[in-house]
């Protein structure tokens, strides 16, 4: 039952939460950069980094195991006090992105949710199941990064939300969806791909599970 889920950290009622979702095979800077230009140019409270226990679209092989993501991201980037690493699709036992959103609102339904994106994922955000519903239920904030920033404006999603777009601001996260924000800044090129791609991956992530 979602109404027993644990807050994975602060959430009262009013809170401004964005919602990083993802695969983190690894974890890397790209995905502090998307955190930390939502959560200044948003005024979010904080940044939930949701780690998938696999995506639909991604193929199973190369998929290092959940516990090990989980770990390595918390090492690296759980110091920033404003990004919470956690597991809630295990918990509630979600699949897709649109049972994860409605399970939290449920849940969490004091809440105000941003979902957070690259402009990488947004290229292909028609392909994820029930992909206008996402949209219909939660702002959704998108930061720019090399070799897809035209998404912003020539994705599909983006066509579906043009009339829904608004300037980034501090009460973003009030906003009735649908509503899409474009964040930019000192963008950052890091990828998970490259980095699965460098020697001693592997061996990082195992260092990164604690011994209990």
């Amino acid at each position: 039952m979602t109404e027993w889920l644990a807050p994975p950290g602060p959430c009262s009622p009013g809170l401004k939460i964005g919602l990083l979702g993802g695969s983190f095979n690894p974890a890397h800077e790209g995905h502090l950069y998307i955190s930390e230009l939502a959560l200044k140019q948003l005024g979010l409270d904080y940044v939930w980094w949701l780690v998938s226990p696999q995506n639909p679209l991604k193929p199973v092989a190369g998929m290092a195991p959940l516990r090990e993501r989980l770990s390595y991201a918390a090492r690296k980037f759980e110091h920033h006090l404003r990004i919470i690493v956690v597991d809630v699709e295990t918990t509630f036992g979600t699949r897709y992105t649109i049972d994860t959103i409605r399970a939290l609102k449920r849940r969490f339904h004091g809440v105000n949710f941003v979902w957070l994106m690259g402009s990488d994922n947004l290229k292909g955000f028609h392909h994820w199941r029930n992909w206008r519903e996402i949209a219909n239920r939660v702002p959704i904030a998108v930061a720019l990064r090399p070799g897809s920033a035209t998404a912003a404006l020539s994705a599909p999603a983006a066509r579906y939300l043009c009339d829904a777009r608004t300037r980034p601001s501090r009460n973003f996260a009030l906003a009735k969806a649908p509503a899409l924000a474009i964040l930019d800044g000192r963008r950052c090129a890091a990828s998970a791909t490259a980095i699965r791609a460098q020697a001693g991956f592997s061996e990082a992530l195992v260092g990164a599970i604690p011994s209990w």
